[in-house]
């Protein structure tokens, strides 16, 4: 019965031993933790998607917190996390423009060129292993195997027809479908932007042809119609400096190849279409009322020749 006391005793004491120890020890290594970094990281969505920029959202709450990250940098959780935010913080959450990825390819299967059937494993990265980078002939367009759809973890993009397309809606601009695409074809664009190059071939307009029905053929008309400098060429290809872009929808009007994208593109055409018909009648009109007035005074000129001239009175002797 003594040897079981003075167990217990034993024990209980080394747990007192060691229990006062880890206290001590902890409260003299332990890490100070900012409570604001930890409400903010609270706010904070959780995807550790690294759109910010950090590493993740520890990351990302730890540079807010510091001042080395501005309140609205998450561009997943949208104003209502940088509202939140900027309230812990005790500043004012700016306005940020939303971003949304785009998808520069118009190269559906319909109108891209098939070089050959491929067979292998359907997957962007993994076709772009092999000869030919898959069985489209265009060698800038959208493959169309889904890597993009398969790194969204926000059910934003899709292939439709063969090519990639985004749910503006759904996106929350965190990245990673640019990064999963091996062609460069992905874009991160604000979401109020409307005017849209839809292809990346450089090519000149026979060998872009050659590839897909509605690429880019580089006739620079687009160019000469913005009246904002907004669309150079570059190589074979227009682009859009979206800084500059209006969101006029003019190049996309003038565009031969359809290729441009702009929500009125085709109401933009038709106006153009009429204000071009009205302007070669009038044209016409006038051509013909300036004809019209030459012959009539054409007519009347010998008339007026052979008029007898009036005999001047002869003066009294």
């Amino acid at each position: 019965m003594n040897l079981v006391i003075i167990s217990a005793a034993v024990v209980a004491a080394v747990g007192i031993v060691v229990g006062i120890g880890l206290g001590l020890f902890g409260e003299k290594f332990k890490v100070e933790v900012d409570e604001k970094e930890a409400a903010v990281r609270e706010a904070l969505p959780g995807n550790n998607c690294g759109a910010c920029g950090f590493a993740g959202c520890d990351a990302m709450a730890k540079a807010i917190a510091q001042g080395k990250a501005p309140v609205n940098g998450c561009p997943v959780g949208g104003e209502g996390c940088a509202k939140a935010i900027g309230d812990i913080m005790g500043v004012a959450a700016e306005a940020a423009d939303k971003k949304v990825a785009y998808v520069r390819c118009k190269g559906t299967c319909d109108a891209a060129k098939v070089q050959y059937n491929y067979q292998g494993i359907k997957d962007c990265r993994m076709a772009g292993s092999v000869p030919g980078a898959g069985d489209k002939a265009c060698s800038y367009g959208c493959m169309g195997y889904g890597s993009c759809v398969s790194a969204c973890d926000f059910d934003a993009i899709h292939v439709v027809n063969g090519v990639a397309v985004v749910d503006k809606e759904k996106c929350k601009a965190c990245g990673k479908c640019i990064a999963a695409c091996p062609q460069n074809l992905i874009t991160m664009v604000s979401y109020k932007q409307q005017t849209f190059v839809q292809c990346r071939n450089k090519d000149r307009g026979p060998a872009v042809k050659k590839v897909c029905d509605n690429g880019c053929i580089g006739c620079s008309l687009c160019t000469k119609q913005c009246k904002f400098d907004a669309i150079s060429m570059d190589g074979g290809v227009a682009v859009i400096d979206e800084s500059k872009c209006k969101n006029c929808g003019l190049c996309a009007a003038v565009c031969p190849a359809k290729v441009i994208e702009h929500p009125k593109a085709e109401q933009l055409r038709e106006a153009m279409a009429k204000k071009k018909a009205a302007d070669a009648a009038k044209k016409k009109a006038e051509m013909e009322a300036a004809k019209k007035a030459a012959e009539e005074a054409k007519a009347a000129a010998p008339a007026k020749e052979e008029a007898p001239k009036a005999e001047a009175p002869k003066a009294e002797a």
